[in-house]
Parts: structure tokens; sequence; C-alpha cells
């Protein structure tokens, strides 16, 4: 059973900056697509970043230019550069593990709080 553990989370003012990572448990999440979603209260949960196995970034709308996904297959790892913040940008974020191996597989974390406020 694959695990994903993140962390990074917190409070910061606008304009300020935060890293989360995400640790994954299990071999497999090497050639999986990872990603960051993020959900605020009362709406949708949305694609905030991906990155794929082989270091591709896809990034949604209102975040380009101001967040950055990088991974590190050897440390099962996957992080979240975030700078910029914006008080819209106050959610739970989630890591996702995405792939197929015979059969597709879908993980997520337990998510970590992201609060923006001055």
């Amino acid at each position: 059973q694959v695990q994903l553990v993140e962390s990074g989370g917190g409070l910061v003012q606008p304009g300020g900056s935060l890293r989360l990572s995400c640790v994954g448990s299990g071999s497999i999440l090497k050639i999986a697509t990872m990603a960051w979603y993020r959900q605020a209260p009362g709406k949708q949960r949305e694609l905030v970043a991906a990155i794929t196995s082989g270091g591709n970034p896809n990034y949604g709308d209102s975040v380009k230019g101001r967040f950055t996904i990088s991974r590190d297959n050897a440390k099962n790892t996957i992080y979240l550069e975030m700078n910029s913040l914006k008080l819209e940008d106050t959610a739970v974020y989630y890591c996702n593990a995405q792939g197929q191996i015979l059969t597709r597989f879908n993980y997520w974390g337990q998510g970590t709080q992201v609060t923006v406020s001055s």
C-alpha cells in the first residue's frame, strides 16, 4: 500500500513563500505522475501542479509563474515551492500519485493546510 505524507503547510502573509513536501512509500512512485491539488472551503478540488515521471511540469493557470513543482525520485519526494502567495491560495493542499502498472493506481495524501492571511 502506497502512503503519501505532506508537510510544510502553515500560516503566511500575502506575498510570502512556503515550500510543501510530499514523501511517498513504495518504488511505484518513480513511474507515477505526481501532483499537488488544493481544495478551499466550499470549492471543488483543483489541480495546482503536476510533474511526470520524466520531470515535465504542468501548472494550473492561477499559479503559473508563482509556484514551482519538482521531484526527487531517489527520495520518493515531490516539492511545491510557492512564492508571491495570495489570499486566494488558502486551501488544503493534497499530494497525488497516478499511473498504471497492469491496472491504474491513484493515491492521495491526507492534506496540509496553507493559510494566507495578514
